[in-house]
Order: structure tokens, then sequence, then C-alpha cells
């Protein structure tokens, strides 16, 4: 029989992204996999039953796509939907290990090989796979144009025979991939940009998108990890940063807050007292919500107002343009299986490096390190 790919309709409430697109799909099919993809699974994201059948694929029931030697899978599987997996099968998703440790417990219970997407490492092989990168570029723009939408003055230098407007000013802090991505498209929409990263090495990244780097008078030795990521500011450090930040926050339209270490608290770097500090009328967009966010004033999944400055907590950008976020995302879902399709199988090498670090759950264990001290009781 051949080798079976699932792709059920996501379940986690307001997810609107498909795992595999119908072109994404049809590539498997055509390396030789069969393609079940649940009925209305990818009608959120705009692609039809129809398109998923003329790329080749079969549409099934949800019990059949959840039984599938591999399933194919944007936030992983929800409830019940742990238990209709078959044992040995493979998930592969978005699957917060870090944050939300339990469904790993969960799968490794069931016997499943569980495949966080978001652990692939950063390496040039791995590069196809990077979901993480994928979706934080969606959460970027998007978080752009957020600020272009709640801010109640125009982001672009406007002349009009009734007089000049000035450019908004909006701040990006963080410059990983969604901050880059933020402040690109804040300059394309004609605002006065400006970033922050509490890496020194970002300053090029920065001003390569055309936005002026802000320093601060902090020490920052060490603080970017052996994956280029930002690491924690010891106590002391961290609280200057607030403090010095709050100067700068004050002078902005716009400020974009990027900053997130999976499996942490985000980092605090706006105080209720630096809300008070804007000028009211100015936007807050918190990206890191999902983990209480970089703005003490943010309500997670919500708008509010605090001092006439509006705060976004939005906790899923990427579902608000599932088209291109589903094929992004699943064009690195595609590269992760062709990766170790092999003799019409997906084979699970852990001496492999990429498996070795996105392999959460393998032969009824969690493998994972951080995951499993995250599992330990207390």
């Amino acid at each position: 029989m051949p080798f079976t790919i699932g792709v059920p309709r996501e379940a986690a409430p307001g997810e609107t992204r498909v795992a595999l697109t119908p072109d994404a799909a049809g590539r498997l099919v055509k390396k030789g996999a069969e393609v079940a993809v649940e009925r209305g699974a990818g009608e959120s994201a705009f692609a039809s039953d129809a398109a998923y059948e003329a790329a080749g694929c079969r549409l099934v029931d949800r019990a059949a796509a959840l039984g599938a030697d591999l399933v194919a899978t944007v936030q992983g599987p929800v409830g019940d939907d742990v238990q209709a997996i078959r044992r040995g099968a493979v998930v592969v998703g978005l699957l917060r290990p870090l944050d939300d440790p339990a469904l790993a417990g969960q799968l490794a219970a069931r016997g499943v090989t569980a495949i966080a997407m978001e652990l692939v490492p950063r390496s040039t092989r791995a590069q196809r796979m990077d979901a993480l990168s994928a979706m934080s570029t969606v959460s970027g723009y998007k978080a752009a144009v957020l600020a272009a939408d709640l801010l109640p003055v125009f982001f672009p230098l406007l002349t009009t025979a009734a007089g000049t407007v000035r450019p908004a000013r909006v701040l990006v802090l963080g410059a990983g991939v969604a901050g880059l991505q933020a402040l690109a498209t804040a300059r394309r929409l004609g605002a006065i940009t400006a970033g922050y990263d509490v890496r020194p090495a970002a300053r090029e990244q920065v001003e390569s998108v055309g936005a002026r780097f802000v320093v601060l008078d902090l020490d920052t030795a060490g603080s970017e990890d052996a994956g280029g990521y930002a690491k924690a500011l010891a106590a002391d450090e961290q609280a200057r940063q607030v403090e010095l930040l709050a100067a700068h926050v004050a002078t902005y339209d716009a400020v974009i807050t990027t900053a997130l270490i999976p499996g942490r608290p985000a980092p605090r770097l706006i105080t209720q007292a630096g809300v008070e500090g804007m000028k009211p009328g100015s936007v807050i967009i918190d990206l890191a919500a999902s983990n209480g966010g970089n703005c003490e004033a943010t309500k997670p999944g919500d708008v509010v107002v605090h001092a006439g400055v509006r705060i976004a907590g939005p906790l899923n950008l990427p579902a608000q343009m599932p088209v291109h976020a589903s094929q992004l995302y699943s064009g690195t879902v595609v590269a992760m299986i062709e990766e170790f399709f092999k003799d019409d199988a997906f084979a699970v090498d852990m001496a492999d490096d990429i498996l070795v670090n996105a392999v959460v759950a393998h032969e009824g264990a969690v493998v994972n390190e951080r995951v499993r001290s995250l599992l330990a009781p207390a």
C-alpha cells in the first residue's frame, strides 16, 4: 500500500490555515505518496476540495485523515484527535512544545513520532524547513498593516492643497524575522522607521531595511545564543533597558514589539508608565502577547486603550492571512517530508541533525530534553 499523508481540518479555535495547499500536496503525490485530505480542510484558506482532487489527492473523512501514516497539521491535534492518530504514525506541526509541553507528552503516550516545526535548527540545510521564520514574516507584515489601520494618522508624507501631513514614526522592538519584516513594511507604507534589538549584530540588518538603529547604554555582552536568537538580559540590565526605552517609545506614533523567547514569559519592554508617556492616539502592536506580552498593559487577544494609547495583543496573525500563510507554511512541511522520504516512506533518523532537534516524541517517550524537563514533576 502507498504511504499515506493525512491533512485534517484544523480544530484549534480561530485557525484558518491548512497544513498543505493543493499545490504542495500535489508535489507529494508526484513523489508516490497518497495524500488524504479531510473534506473542507482548506476551505478557510480558500483552497477548495476540487483543487485538491485536481492535484491528485483523495478526499476523506476526519478519521481517515487522522489515521494516515503521517499527519500534517498547523497547530497539531486537539483533544480527542490525539487518540485518533494511529500508533507508529508521524505528526508534523507547530506544536509549541516549550510553551505547552502537554501535547508532546500525549503524543509520546500514544506512540507517535511528533515533529515540532518551530524547533527546526537554523542551518543552511534546514533553511527550507524553517516554518518559524516563514510565519514570522507573515506576522511582521500584518503587524505593520494593523498599526497603520489603528493609527489615527497617515503613515506616509502627504502634501495637499489643504496642507502637508508629516509621516508617521514607527519603532520596532526586536529585530528578528518578524521585526525586520515589520520595519520593511512600515517603510514601504511611507513611515519613518527605527528598530531596536539587544543584539548589537542586529544593527546592520535594521539599517539594511532603511531604518535607524536605536542604541542604548547597556552591557549587551553575551546577548545572543549560538542559534542567533536573543538571550534574556540579567535583571538589572533588563530594568535599565525598560527605563532607557521609555524615552524613545514616547517619541513614536506606533510601536511594534516582537521580543519573544520560546518557553519563557515575554520580556517586559514597556511599562504602564511607559504607555502613559506616549502621545494620545499612539498605537502599540504586541506580537509577544501569547507569552504575556512585551507591554505591561497588553491584554492577549484583545485591543485595549490605556491613557489614550491603543494596545493590540494579537495571538495568531498568520491566521488573518490564510492564503499566503498556508502557502509559506506548507512549503516548509513539504521540504521536511521530501528530505526524509526514502523508499516510499518517511524515515525517522534520530541521528540526523535536523530531526534530533525537531523531534519531541518518538517510540513512546518524550525525547527532547528541554520538553522533558518541562514535563518533569516539581
